[in-house]
């Protein structure tokens, strides 16, 4: 398996930095593939701007169609293309981030700000029809997220304070992954990140070690497929379609 891992994290001596080697010890003891991109280590630029796209300034910028002529013409700067290039290649991604204000660090949003351009990741269209949540530019791949948080585990529960976890990386697993294609596995949450013992740690390797064993089998999450029939027009679930419910679950098959 050929495996992208996307780390955001400022300071190489971290939790999170640690569980990142152990989990990169793991891949290559069973024999994968990966490249790395460490978002702080390669002082990567998190703020679309027209020379991104070589855009004439004298323009108005609309990122959108910017990206997309740049991206069809070859024009993509170069730190885009080879995070592109990269994309490409795997046949898995690992977001690897703390949970910062119920999200992703900065730095990583601008990646994907920069990276998921119009016309590659999204904006696909085939037969006259556009293809997203389940189809589309990275269609075939894999996904997950492994996040660490401050707060203790229980407050991650469906009736925990902060919200359940899947609910907090809603944006990201479903309005980010998923809609452009790729199939979404359970998150691993590092809970409590900021008080863990060399016991806690020796646990949450453990745990990474063994989602990475079962990473290629791992049922992925049941989001519905945005063609299969289940919304209208509109993109709104037909009435019939987990009736008298809502929130983010009903986009869910289980």
């Amino acid at each position: 398996m050929k495996i992208l891992w996307l780390f955001a994290h400022p300071d190489q001596r971290s939790l999170n930095a640690h569980l990142r080697d152990e989990g990169i010890r793991e891949l290559s003891a069973l024999g994968h593939e990966y490249r790395q991109s460490d978002l702080y280590a390669m002082e990567w630029k998190a703020a679309v701007d027209a020379d991104d796209f070589d855009h004439d300034s004298a323009e108005p910028f609309r990122v959108g169609s910017a990206s997309k002529r740049a991206y069809m013409s070859g024009k993509l700067s170069d730190d885009i293309r080879a995070e592109r290039d990269k994309l490409r290649w795997a046949e898995t991604v690992i977001l690897q981030f703390p949970l910062w204000w119920y999200g992703m660090p900065a730095i990583l949003k601008g990646w994907f700000d920069r990276v998921f351009v119009r016309g590659f990741a999204y904006d696909v269209v085939e037969n006259g029809r556009t293809l997203r949540y389940g189809e589309g530019g990275l269609s075939g791949k894999r996904a997950m997220v492994v996040v660490s948080a401050g707060a203790r585990e229980a407050t991650f529960a469906p009736r925990g304070i902060n919200g359940e976890i899947n609910d907090l990386l809603f944006p990201l697993q479903h309005g980010t992954l998923w809609y452009t294609g790729m199939d979404v596995v359970p998150p691993l949450l590092v809970p409590a990140a900021d008080r863990f013992s060399a016991e806690q740690f020796e646990q949450a390797a453990k745990e990474l070690r063994e989602r990475l064993r079962t990473l290629p089998t791992t049922t992925p999450l049941p989001f519905r497929r945005q063609n299969s029939g289940d919304y209208d027009k509109d993109l709104v679930l037909r009435p019939e379609i987990a009736p008298g419910r809502t929130g983010n679950g009903v986009h869910r098959t289980g």
